[in-house]
Order: structure tokens, then C-alpha cells, then sequence
């Protein structure tokens, strides 16, 4: 029986100790990673193993030649170019026709018992078993779902928290009869769990799961490195340490020559023919390579250094990676997690900041305190996109300088030559935030088409329909006037999938960023008239007819923002009596608290109620987002604005249509939708989830529940204005009052909760909620939600910005709801333990 190591990968997220070696070279108390996984292969017997390689192939070669040294016999199958998990095991497919085999990484730690793993295999008669294990932070990893007998239901790569179903991921070992390399084409890039083993469950091929209990870890981040070292030395896996253990965790390799007046505290590790001198402190969790020198008063703790470095008398080195060749001189301090690369110089005194990257062949000078490197792990987030985009306190946390390294990273996922769009609020800081990301992107060769002050749905739809690369909206946040959101674009004017977001946080992490040479600077230029045409489009597409004769009155609030420049015309377009407030622009104020929200609409009710308008409407200051009045002056709340649009639109259009909402929606709103023979379609909670589901056929409206809305057939971004034009299109042609829609629809009766949870406990949450489902109705849309014989329902869904995971429950009652949503929290609680 033979094993295939894939090797071929190129660790970026793990650069710069990755820039000039192989991520399997690197190493794990001071043996290489893939080394580890040989020796694990050769304790069960599978010692004909095929290494299939790509980046830097030639080292892995050179290092483990045919693997005599290791009493095994190694091939190698050199990809010319990536083909993914399984393109790379077919390229070596000559050599593994013949009987069952094993795919193993080469760059994941792991004592798996590999044994019981082809036992089981064997057991099931499967065509493919996938092994799994449970780790407490799954989102980084593909989630397996395995039907009750063992067999593989699904495979969900890189979910989201809302899809996080368990805290079961894919492992990337495998065991496989060969004819399942049929199914991968010649020189195909393809990877297992994402495309080809979905393709064998959709013919039913018998694929199974197998939860393995051994340690596994994919080392795949500067942290999980760190911690691959500290938990071989804590004794957490079965691996074999080169070296003798000389007092209690205090492990020497041959030839370390260790001064009596040093200081070691175990568990730790000192390589072949390293110096360490007296006075020298090396504390626990440390591991220093072969050949290194440590001189007397410098202080080790929780570090990691690689061969041949040279540590200075009095340096500090706490919780961070040094290279190889690297020397550290007098008096230095390296900070936890800075990662220092190989041949670098450290001059006496620098001090590198917690989380810098030094990449090979640097030299720090003497003095020198390096921050400027630190990135947005250095704010504590678990990640830099969320909700709202990215958010902050301007000149604390979004600096001009941060802003241009964000837009050098967006910049760098695009192609040269293409062309960005940019808009802001009225704010000072969004326009001096504009300026530094316009210069980001200009020297990043994207030309730069600049709106300047505009609503940011003109913006999204000038982005949709003007053959752009994406674009880059800058505002205020919400009810926080010294913080502002950047919110970066796509192609659609969608707000950046979770994909495309993770491609972003690479480049800045890595801190790579493409720069244009003076031929290649970007050009920038004022588009005109956009707002007009905006209307002229805005009035084509969304159906008016019947306006004029239905003489309606409507009093619209502006908002003071950037709504302001465009409502006029489109009023005086529309053919309605309407009273026009609070239409200035105000830079002071960009944003309102929800104080001045709810005294503002609770003014525009009073001014609806005197004038007898047929409805009012608030626009947010940007323009996204409306509020609503009805005829007797009574405010209707955001998420029954929502009830009544979709009993307005589905009257209207009859059967057959669809509604797109976010599965946090009160299922009212099915009775509502079904009444008129009108299907909801539910979505995810996600940023771009209700863009996405708009650009499919036969959809009416999506809406969010917070005032946005969607209109598919002008656009498929929030739009404030479109959403106005369809309800006094859909008002003046049904002849319907508000308040009569308003109380026709059930009440509906939803309580939310946050309860705190861990980001080590969110992926425990989540099976322990599924596991708690117990043969109930069951939708995992987005989070689990669990539907009761009666109707009621509860939804988990953890937060993707914060540690939190947030409850949403719906009864009969606000009573029996509030109940329901405490016994979820009370499970989250449970599990997050």
C-alpha cells in the first residue's frame, strides 16, 4: 500500500519564514514538518510513498533525496504548474493504479492513527473515506456533514460562522481506491473536497467519514506554527524529538555545548552544536536551532529560533520566529508574534512591535522601533471585514496611513489597467480618507473614476453599469460620528463576497502590494451628470404608471445628506405633491445618533398627519436606507415597513414570484407572501447574500428588515430611492393605504439575544445546537435554525465580527419567544464553556 505527500504548496500566509523555503521544510522542534509526517507514515508501514511537489520542489528533493536516510523509498511527481489537491494526485496517478493508497499533507502536524483510518475504510467498501477531526475555530477549514451511518452528506469549503455547522473539519487526509482518479482529468486544477468529491455525490459514489482523535493541526498561520512547536514540546503528539532529555521537558540535541550558569526551564529545546552562555535565560516553550549562539543576559521565552542564528547579549525574545542566518544583536527586543525572516540583521537596541515582519535579507538599524508593519491584527479583530465593512475611529484606528495600505491591498487583487470607482459622504474625514486611497490606487496602475459627493446607491449602480474593476465607498459610520466605514466594491457594486474579502486580508497580511511603474500610474477623472442620469434610469426601469392620476401627497425628510442632491429632480420628475425637508448638506453632521432618528421621523409623522399626505419617507444620510410614516401619522417600524412592502409588491404581481429575505426574518412573513402565491427565498445574513439572490430571475424585492430594500429591476445593491419609486408606483396603482396593509399582517413576535462566546468555543456552539435539533425540522440557510412542532423557532448564528453569538427566536407570543430564545442561549452558554 503506497501514501502520496502533497508538498506542492506555497505557505503564502506564512511568509516571509516561507519566502525562500517550502512550507513543509519548515520547522517543528527543529525537524522538518514533512519529516514528521514521514516518520508517522513509516510507523504504519506505508513506506513507498510518492512526494508530489511545485514550489521550490528542488529543496524538498534535495533534503529528503530517495529516503534511505529514513528507511523508506520516496518518488517524486513535480506539478509545472498548481493543479490543486486532486490534480496534483492524478499527476502522480502512474504510480498509484494498482491498490488502495493514502493522501497526506506535508505541511499538517498530525499522530493520526493512519492505521485504524484504512481499517475503517476497508470496513465501509468506501470508494474514498475522508478523515476528520474536531478543532475549536473551524472557519479557516472545509466542514465535512456526515449522514448518521458515516456517509458524507456534504462538503462545505471555507464557510462562513453561519455555516458552521460543527466543529468536524477535513483534515486533507484521505484514503482512496484508485479508480477514483477517473474522475480527475489530465493536468485538471481541481481540489478534492470542493470539486471533485462533490461531483461523486451527486452520483451517488459511497464517499465516508472518518473522526479521527489523534492531534492534528494545519499549520498554516504564523500563530499555529508557533503553536505546532509548543505543543510537541508539551508532549500533546507523538513525535520523535532529536535529542536527549537531560532534566525534566529540557531536551539537548548532540554536541550542544550548554554553560552550568545558563538557565533552562523546561519543556523546551536546544539543537546539535548550539552555544548557550552563561547568564543566558532560556525559558519554557522555547526551541533554538542547531548551530545557534545565545550569549550571556539575553532572555528566550516562548521563541522560536531557526539554524545558525546568532542571539546578542541582553536581547529579549518573546513568543516570536527568528530565521536562519539571522543574527539579533545587543540589546534588540523582538515582541510576541514578530516574525522575523531568514539572513536579517537585527542591530543593537531596534525593537520590533508585536506582529511585525521583517522579510529576508533586512537589516533593522540600531535604535530603530519598527511599528509601521503592524496590521489590523495589531486592533485585536478576528477579522477586518464585517458588517459595515471596515470600521473605526478616524486618526485612532482608520488612519490615512492604514487607508493606504488597505487600498494597495484591494488594488493588488485587481488587474492592472483597470478602473475604480470612489465616493464619500459629505464629512470631512471621508474626503481626506478618499484622497490617501485614490493615491493608493493610482499607484497601484488602476485608474480612478472619482464621484466625489454622492449617494452611495448612484455610486453602487455607476460601479454596476460602468465596466469597472470594483470601486470604494468611504462614509460615516452610522450613529458614531467620529468613526467612519470603508466599504469596498465589487464588480456588481456588491459589497466584496467572504471570498474575495479573504484575498484582500492575504495581500495585507503578507503586506505585498503591487506598485506601477511611472509609465503605469493611474489616471483619475470627475465623471459628470451622474445624478441626472441616475433618475433618468431609476425612472425607465421601476414601473410609474398611474402616478399622475392617483395625485398623491407625500412628505419626503432628506435626512441632511447626500440624498439631498439627488431628490429634488427625481420629485420633480415623479409626478406627486411633495414636501421636500431637510434637504441641506451638512458636513458637520454627516451621520445622526438614533436619538435624532427617532425624533426625526416622529416630526415627519406630525407632518404627515397635518398635511394629510398619503405617506411620509425618510431617507438615511446616505440615501440607502428609508423610514415610513403612514397616512394617519403613525410610524411604521423598520421590520414591519418590510411586512408591508412585500404584501404591497405581492399583491400586485400575482403568483409565481419571489421574495428574498435574510433567514432572521419573522416567518409572518411567509403567510404573508403565500396569501398572494409568492415564494420567499432565504438567504444567508452576509453582506452581499440579498445582492447576490437580486441577480437571479423572477425575484420582486429583497429587503433586510433594517429599511434597506432592493428593487431587481433597476439594481441589485440597498437603494433608498428605488425603493421609494416602487411604493408610490405599487401605492398609486392598488389604491391601498398603509395603514390598512399594516393591520391586516399578523403580528409577529421575534426576541434576539447576544450571549458572549469565545471565538475557541464558536465552533463547539454549533454542533452542539445542531446536536440539539434531535429530529426536529432543521435549516442551516445560515446558522442553525431549529424548528418547533408548533411553528416556533430558534436560530444560533455566530457573530463573523465579534464574540458573540447571536439568538433569534419566534412564538406565538412575546412571552413564549423570550422563553424559547433564553433556553438557545442557555445551550450556547453550555457549549462555550
Amino acid at each position: 500500500m503506497r501514501a502520496v505527500v502533497m508538498a506542492g504548496g506555497e505557505g503564502t500566509r506564512l511568509r516571509p519564514m516561507t519566502t525562500s523555503m517550502p512550507k513543509p521544510l519548515l520547522p517543528v522542534v527543529n525537524r522538518p514538518i514533512m519529516e514528521h509526517v514521514l516518520r508517522l507514515l513509516r510507523r504504519h508501514e506505508l513506506t513507498e510513498t510518492v512526494v508530489t511537489v511545485h514550489f521550490l520542489g528542488s529543496m524538498v528533493r534535495a533534503y529528503f533525496g530517495d529516503g534511505e536516510d529514513l528507511d523508506m523509498d520516496l518518488t517524486y511527481a513535480t506539478e509545472e504548474k498548481p493543479l490543486g489537491t486532486a490534480g496534483s494526485v492524478k499527476n502522480a496517478a502512474a504510480a498509484l493504479s494498482d491498490d488502495t493508497f493514502v493522501v497526506i499533507s506535508g505541511d499538517a502536524l498530525t499522530d493520526i492513527d493512519l492505521t485504524s483510518l484504512v481499517e475503517h475504510h476497508r470496513r465501509t467498501g468506501a470508494l474514498a473515506t475522508v478523515c476528520l477531526t474536531r478543532v475549536p475555530d473551524p472557519l479557516e477549514f472545509g466542514i465535512t456533514i456526515l449522514r448518521e451511518d458515516g456517509r458524507v452528506e456534504r462538503f462545505l469549503e471555507k464557510p462562513t460562522w453561519g455555516q458552521v455547522f460543527s466543529d468536524t473539519v477535513n483534515t486533507g487526509i484521505y484514503v482512496m481506491e484508485p479508480e477514483i482518479l477517473d474522475s480527475v482529468g489530465e493536468a485538471e486544477n481541481v481540489d478534492w473536497s470542493s470539486d471533485v468529491f462533490p461531483r461523486l455525490l451527486a452520483r451517488g459514489a459511497p464517499l465516508y467519514g472518518y473522526v479521527a482523535d489523534g492531534y492534528w493541526e494545519d499549520v498554516g498561520t504564523h500563530r499555529s506554527y508557533l503553536k505546532a512547536n509548543y505543543d510537541a514540546l508539551d508532549g500533546q503528539l507523538d513525535i520523535d524529538i532529536d535529542g536527549f532529555e537531560v532534566s525534566a521537558g529540557v531536551w539537548v540535541g548532540e554536541g550542544a555545548d550548554l554553560d552550568p550558569e545558563a538557565t533552562l526551564k523546561g519543556p523546551t529545546f536546544v539543537g546539535a552544536y548550539a552555544k548557550i552562555e552563561g547568564g543566558a535565560e532560556i525559558r519554557d516553550h522555547t526551541v533554538v536551532g542547531d548551530n545557534v549562539v545565545v550569549r550571556s543576559g539575553a532572555f528566550l521565552h516562548r521563541a522560536v529560533v531557526h539554524d545558525n542564528a546568532y542571539v546578542g547579549g541582553h536581547t529579549n525574545l518573546r513568543g516570536c520566529v527568528v530565521g536562519k542566518n539571522t543574527d539579533v544583536m545587543r540589546g534588540a527586543r523582538i515582541e510576541d508574534g514578530a516574525v522575523v525572516g531568514d539572513d536579517c540583521v537585527i542591530e543593537e537596541e531596534a525593537v520590533l512591535h508585536p506582529e511585525i515582519k521583517v522579510y529576508p535579507s533586512k537589516t533593522i538599524e540600531a535604535g530603530a522601533v519598527v511599528n509601521q508593519s503592524v496590521i489590523w491584527e495589531s486592533q485585536g479583530r478576528q477579522a477586518l471585514f464585517g458588517a459595515r465593512g471596515l470600521s473605526g475611529i478616524v486618526n485612532v484606528e482608520i488612519t490615512p496611513e492604514l487607508v493606504v495600505r488597505l487600498a494597495s491591498a484591494y488594488a493588488t487583487t485587481l488587474r492592472k489597467g483597470s478602473t475604480v470607482l470612489t465616493a464619500r459622504d459629505t464629512s470631512r474625514s471621508a474626503r481626506a480618507l478618499k484622497r490617501a486611497a485614490i493615491a493608493a490606487f493610482t499607484s497601484s496602475a488602476l485608474n480612478v473614476c472619482d464621484l466625489e459627493v454622492a449617494p452611495n446607491p448612484v455610486a453602487r449602480l455607476e460601479t454596476a453599469r460602468s465596466n469597472v474593476g470594483g470601486g470604494l465607498l468611504i462614509r460615516t459610520t452610522p450613529n458614531r460620528p467620529d468613526s467612519v466605514d470603508l466599504i469596498f466594491l465589487d464588480e456588481r457594486g456588491a459589497d466584496l463576497s467572504p471570498m474575495a474579502q479573504r484575498k484582500v486580508e492575504r495581500v495585507l497580511g503578507r503586506q505585498e502590494f503591487r506598485r506601477a511603474f511611472p509609465g503605469e500610474i493611474g489616471d483619475l477623472t470627475f465623471p459628470s451628470r451622474i445624478a441626472e442620469s441616475y433618475v433618468r434610469d431609476l425612472l425607465r426601469s421601476v414601473d410609474t404608471s398611474h402616478v399622475a392620476e392617483a395625485r398623491l401627497k407625500v412628505v419626503v425628510d432628506a435626512g441632511r445628506g447626500t440624498a439631498s442632491q439627488l431628490l429634488p429632480n427625481l420629485l420633480g420628475r415623479l409626478d406627486i405633491e411633495a414636501f421636500l425637508v431637510n434637504a441641506g448638506l451638512d458636513d458637520r453632521s454627516p451621520t445622526e445618533t438614533a436619538e435624532q432618528r427617532t425624533a426625526a421621523v416622529a416630526n415627519l409623522a406630525e407632518l404627515v398627519s397635518s398635511s394629510r399626505a398619503a405617506f411620509g419617507v425618510r431617507f438615511d444620510p446616505l440615501g440607502e436606507r428609508i423610514s415610513l410614516v403612514d397616512e394617519t401619522g403613525a410610524v411604521i417600524s423598520d421590520e414591519r415597513a418590510l411586512l408591508v412592502f412585500v404584501d404591497l409588491v405581492a399583491a400586485e404581481s400575482g403568483r409565481g414570484r419571489n421574495v428574498a429575505l435574510p433567514v432572521t426574518t419573522t416567518r409572518v412573513a411567509e403567510q404573508v407572501a403565500a396569501f398572494h402565491g409568492v415564494q420567499i427565498r432565504w438567504t444567508t445574513t452576509s453582506p452581499d447574500a440579498l445582492a447576490t439572490a437580486s441577480a437571479t430571475q423572477g425575484l420582486l424585492l429583497a429587503g433586510d428588515g433594517r429599511g434597506g430594500f432592493i428593487v431587481p429591476e433597476f439594481s441589485n445593491a440597498v437603494d433608498g430611492f428605488a425603493a421609494f419609486v416602487r411604493l408610490v408606483g405599487v401605492i398609486a396603482r392598488t389604491g391601498l393605504r398603509m395603514s390598512e396593509i399594516n393591520a391586516r399582517i399578523p403580528r409577529a413576535h421575534v426576541v434576539q439575544l447576544a450571549v458572549p462566546t469565545s471565538w475557541a468555543s464558536k465552533g463547539a456552539v454549533m454542533r452542539a445546537a445542531v446536536e440539539a435539533a434531535d429530529g426536529r425540522e432543521l435549516d442551516t440557510t445560515d446558522g442553525v435554525r431549529v424548528v418547533e412542532p408548533d411553528g416556533s423557532w430558534g436560530l444560533v448564528l455566530p457573530d463573523p465580527t465579534e464574540a458573540v453569538t447571536r439568538v433569534w427566536a419566534e412564538s406565538t407570543s412575546t412571552e413564549q419567544a423570550t422563553t424559547l430564545a433564553h433556553r438557545w442561549a442557555d445551550l450556547v452558554t453550555r457549549a462555550g464553556r
